[in-house]
């Protein structure tokens, strides 16, 4: 009997020790191995070689070149200028193809103004590729080649896809054609201040300069996301944006070449807790309208500066960015049903879209501050006057800065320079630029009138994008 109860303490013992090894194997914490993976989905993955113009030596260039101490025109500029004026660039990305016919995505901001787009396959082969369509507010881009037995890649679910799932990143970082690379989803709808739609996924996977465009995988080999942004100083910190996003996006450029999207007209910002408090809201829940177009949906449906939106078509709108992402998803022309808190009071309002302009009063500021041409301007005052050596009564914009690799950057332009008129027309408002930059049709010559010191006075022309 005792040596039974020994040979049942010893089983009891080892179900013990044993039971966490096979709870933990039914719910292993790394896959095996990501190598079918990668061998499936490499074909699908494109290397993308661009070589655009650069106009102008460049910011070195007119650095040295230039009139770095203002005054009257220096005489040697013609005679430096007749050196070499425009330069070849290349660059790096990646994409991914969608289709047996050739279309292949990648991102905006690698086939941005490129003169040639070269696309080379897993084996080698190379295609000349030509753009169908863009979307710069997403960073998405189409292109196509002409290819044969070509193997598309298949979208998933980005919204299904959780945090902590395992992905794979394949790509070209740094040049370095189909590297595969392994992490997880770290979050998801993050903001990184790019635009309007910002909704990135953000991915520990390895992302590198030259993985833009690239896809996002998950373990069925599925792209969940489209690789497109790091942050330099925050090594194994990617975003990619997601696929659901892309998809309507994608379609859209598909079918008609161009993105459509709904446009109320407002100027928005998130609800405080000053501000909820002021206009009786009890959750700092919902979006501010701070100002109305005139004629545009918004104004003539009636909503006003000093709402709040709470709902649109029975979706909370606890952001901002959740009305940008809900009315540009809607149709043009679709009406929606906005409630609102004015003066501490619901109202519902039927709002018809219109279509989103290519320019914008919310647009036309760019990325990150910087105008359509790549110039970020201030309002004259006279602390500004004094610090340029300007008179006291002048007015204008001042260029306080100017992004790598615009238009604006490849001019003689520098900071400190007024902006005294476009098209002939005085401004000395960013809100007097904006308009009449606005009525600007795209593809028009936009002439802007600059000072320099006290005297010199100088005309940039630009092609309005």
């Amino acid at each position: 009997m005792k040596h039974t109860n020994k040979i049942f303490f010893c089983i009891m013992v080892l179900a013990i020790i044993i039971a966490p090894a096979l709870s933990v194997a039914k719910t292993p914490m790394v896959p095996s191995s990501f190598a079918k993976l990668a061998q499936d989905a490499k074909p699908g993955v494109v290397n993308i070689q661009t070589v655009k113009t650069i106009k102008g030596g460049g910011r070195v260039f007119n650095h040295f070149f230039g009139q770095p101490f203002g005054g009257n025109k220096n005489p040697f500029d013609d005679f430096f200028n007749q050196g070499p004026q425009n330069r070849k660039e290349k660059s790096l990305g990646s994409g991914f193809i969608i289709s047996k016919d050739g279309y292949i995505v990648t991102n905006n901001h690698v086939i941005k103004d490129a003169d040639q787009i070269k696309v080379i396959l897993h084996d080698k082969t190379e295609y000349d590729a030509k753009v169908i369509g863009t979307d710069p507010m997403t960073d998405l881009a189409l292109i196509k080649i002409k290819g044969e037995a070509l193997v598309p890649l298949k979208f998933g679910s980005s919204t299904q896809t959780k945090v902590g799932s395992w992905v794979v990143a394949i790509g070209s970082p740094f040049g370095l054609e189909q590297t595969v690379t392994a992490g997880i989803v770290s979050a998801k709808g993050r903001i990184l201040g790019s635009g309007p739609y910002d909704d990135f996924i953000q991915t520990d996977a390895s992302i590198n300069p030259g993985n833009s465009g690239g896809p996002l995988l998950n373990l069925d080999g599925e792209v969940i996301g489209i690789n497109t942004a790091i942050i330099r100083s925050g090594q194994g910190i990617g975003f990619a944006i997601p696929s659901d996003l892309a998809t309507d996006v994608i379609d859209q450029l598909t079918d008609q070449q161009s993105v459509s999207r709904g446009w109320m007209g407002v100027a928005i910002q998130n609800v405080t807790k000053e501000l909820g408090q002021y206009y009786n809201i009890k959750e700092t829940k919902g979006v501010y309208i701070a100002k109305v177009y005139e004629g545009d949906p918004a104004d003539e449906a009636g909503i006003k500066v000093g709402d709040v939106i709470i709902k649109i078509n029975d979706k909370n709108i606890e952001s901002s960015r959740d009305l940008s992402l809900i009315v540009a998803k809607s149709g043009v022309g679709e009406k929606i049903n906005v409630q609102l808190i004015r003066n501490g009071k619901k109202k519902s309002i039927k709002v018809k879209l219109g279509k989103r302009p290519d320019n914008n009063p919310d647009t036309i500021a760019g990325r990150n501050g910087y105008d359509l041409f790549g110039f970020k301007f201030k309002e004259m005052d006279s602390q500004i006057a004094q610090k340029f050596g300007y008179p006291a009564n002048i007015n204008g914009l001042v260029v306080l800065d100017m992004e790598p690799d615009s238009q604006a950057a490849s001019t003689i332009v520098r900071h400190g320079d007024l902006l005294m008129e476009i098209n002939h027309e005085k401004v000395s408002t960013i809100q007097e630029y904006q308009r009449i930059l606005k009525n600007i049709d795209k593809g028009k010559t936009v002439q802007l009138l600059f000072r320099r010191g006290n005297s010199h006075v100088f005309v940039m022309r630009f092609e309005k994008p």
